[in-house]
């Protein structure tokens, strides 16, 4: 099944704290739009790369409400399923659950099943997901032949959250080896704890630790690069902040650059960049601001990194789903731009990217319905999840 349609799916309602219901409960901390702006116009360059990025998008699989996927062993992709199973798929389809910690979650809010990771060796997995009691957990497998080895269960952080949304969740390894872990600013709405800013909090912020190694008292180690490991008032694991409900992040496989998809509150989208020669310690704004514009009469930060991108509410777009630059073979003319989508809208838009600036925006002119995740595959061609069962691979057209 190829799908070439832009039919766009808006559902839910907005609720007193600013996010809206996804299917099957899932909200991504959301707003109503009515701080927007008219939206940017798309120049002539971004036209040219929309045209000529011809794709469609095939219907791989069906799973249950997938919502981040891994590549794994084998030229596989592994699919997490937000109730807590994880399932396989390869030319065979999708397989049984190779895990099942459906005991230990919960589906309320924004919670559940957020994240899975494979180390480079793919010699160890790793999960993150909401326990019962709402708190943030990043756990890690040992790998055998390609099989998870549940005695070698071992948990590596956790975090407890205020609220049951802005959970983030979502964890990958970087190009430097290290485990990147993303979360939210704790929930509610308007950051009311000040998390964002706080460095003395894991929330609203960007992680990175060194799980191979243990320091004394922990199951992992501080990387010795980290920008705060000298501030006694700042924590350790923090690699970049300010960040509000980074909703899917990852690194571009030709550059190591690192693109971060972070959900606004009322009026504004935005994809963060950061090169990936960068040193940490990024301060993205929240909630002092939302994009490049003073949330709530804020002040911008002195070191505040602007987005590379933002868009406003007044189309259908409400809540950013960050993607992954496109480095696949089978369509050369998307090679090098970032594909995204947006929950709301599940329009497949792109970014190209040149030190740091845009410099073209595109549209793919296909949906894939309720875009809640992009997986890459290990020969880097795409993924893209839709929050209702759907799983699509990017195909030229």
């Amino acid at each position: 099944m190829k799908v070439r349609t832009r039919s766009s799916a808006i559902v839910g309602a907005v609720g007193v704290l600013g996010s809206i219901c996804l299917v099957a409960s899932l909200a991504l901390g959301t707003a109503s739009a009515d701080e927007g702006a008219p939206a940017p116009r798309q120049d002539a360059k971004a036209a040219k790369d929309a045209k000529a990025a011809n794709v469609a998008l095939t219907k791989v699989a069906t799973a249950k409400n997938p919502i981040a996927g891994v590549a794994g062993p084998g030229g596989t992709v592994w699919v997490a399923e937000r109730a807590g199973t994880v399932r396989v798929l390869s030319d065979k389809g999708l397989s049984e659950p190779v895990l099942d910690i459906s005991s230990e979650t919960t589906t309320d809010g924004e919670r559940g099943l957020l994240g899975i990771a494979f180390d480079k060796k793919s010699a160890h997995f790793y999960i993150s997901f909401t326990n019962r009691q709402g708190t943030s957990v990043v756990d890690e497998f040992a790998v055998k032949g390609g099989k998870i080895q549940p005695s070698s269960r071992r948990t590596l952080l956790t975090q407890t959250q205020p609220y049951s949304n802005h959970n983030g969740g979502d964890i990958r390894f970087g190009p430097d080896g290290y485990l990147y872990i993303a979360f939210g600013d704790g929930g509610s709405g308007g950051d009311p704890h000040g998390n964002g800013q706080n460095l003395d909090t894991l929330l609203g912020k960007l992680l990175r630790i060194d799980p191979s190694r243990k320091d004394p008292g922990k199951a992992y180690a501080i990387p010795p690069g980290n920008p705060f490991v000298a501030d006694p008032k700042a924590k350790d694991e923090i690699w970049a902040y300010g960040l509000r409900n980074p909703w899917k992040f990852s690194f571009d496989a030709g550059t190591g650059d690192l693109l971060i998809g972070d959900v606004g509150q009322n009026a504004w989208e935005e994809i963060d960049w950061a090169p990936a020669a960068s040193k940490g310690g990024e301060n993205y704004g929240w909630s002092q601001m939302e994009g490049t514009h003073p949330y709530r009469g804020g002040t911008e930060p002195a070191n505040h990194v602007p987005p590379v991108h933002e868009y406003d509410r007044t189309g259908l777009g409400c809540s950013v789903t960050g993607g992954y630059v496109y480095r696949g073979k089978k369509i050369p003319a998307l090679k090098g731009q970032y594909v995204y989508s947006d929950y709301c809208d599940g329009t497949l838009r792109t970014l190209r990217i040149e030190n740091g600036k845009v410099t073209g925006t595109g549209d793919l002119v296909v949906n894939g319905g309720e875009v809640v995740s992009f997986a890459q595959g290990g020969n880097r061609e795409l993924y893209v999840f839709d929050i209702g069962g759907s799983v699509y691979r990017i195909d030229p057209a």
